[in-house]
């Protein structure tokens, strides 16, 4: 399995833990973003996140994101990567608001500093 989809499989588990372990590795294997494959899957769900956190990660590292993730939208429900967010209204909103935009382009919210402490 590809590393952006092992990302993408730990997000939608919302494996936090496993999450923030790999986004170190990466940062520390200086990854150049804009090679990176498209994930071969066909869950969407996949896609999207793949395609979110490509582009978060690599905007945070002054880098272009692989050419792929522009073909990917936005998925038909909310999705939340903090799972108490569903649950907690305000939280929900500042993720609905604040959430880091390549993330709440697909409809996928999470904190506006998700991922920057990895």
């Amino acid at each position: 399995m590809e590393l952006i989809e092992q990302l993408a499989e730990a997000a939608f588990q919302r494996d936090s833990l496993r999450l923030r372990s790999l986004v170190q590795d990466i940062a520390r294997a200086h990854i150049n973003w804009s090679l990176i494959s498209r994930p071969k899957t066909n869950d969407f769900h996949l896609l999207a996140l793949s395609a979110a956190l490509a582009e978060l990660l690599a905007s945070r590292q002054k880098q272009e994101p692989p050419s792929w993730t522009k073909e990917i939208g936005a998925l038909k429900e909310p999705f939340y990567l903090l799972q108490s967010a569903e649950k907690m209204k305000r939280l929900r909103l500042l993720c609905e608001t604040q959430s880091p935009e390549p993330m709440r382009r697909r409809q996928l919210y999470a904190p506006p500093n998700f991922l920057e402490f990895a």
